[in-house]
């Protein structure tokens, strides 16, 4: 089953961000790889594709995982959760309806 990991950033948190990146963005495509990705991003501060200084205000990501449990433990373990880039994450079952 798929599930949404919906995380918003602290305040100030580009800097964290930034240095967190490379391993955070390696998890990702780890998944990916095992064709478990649906779509993973962050959403600008601002309505635009490069948000420069303004930064992001948290991230989204639908994966494929065997339970909410396994859903949760690797949301846990992501690097910015690790570098307090985050300051709340959900996740919560999702079904893909379209396309």
């Amino acid at each position: 089953m798929y599930y949404a990991i919906i995380s918003e950033d602290k305040e100030n948190s580009l800097e964290d961000r930034l240095a967190a990146r490379p391993e955070h963005i390696l998890r990702l495509k780890d998944l990916n790889e095992e064709g478990r990705l649906l779509i993973a991003g962050p959403h600008p501060a601002i309505d635009s594709e490069d948000p420069g200084s303004a930064g992001f205000t948290g991230s989204l990501v639908v994966a494929e995982f065997p339970s909410l449990a396994d859903a949760q433990q690797w949301a846990d373990e992501d690097p910015y959760i690790t570098a307090g880039v985050y300051k709340k994450v959900t996740v919560k079952p999702y079904k893909k309806v379209l396309p």
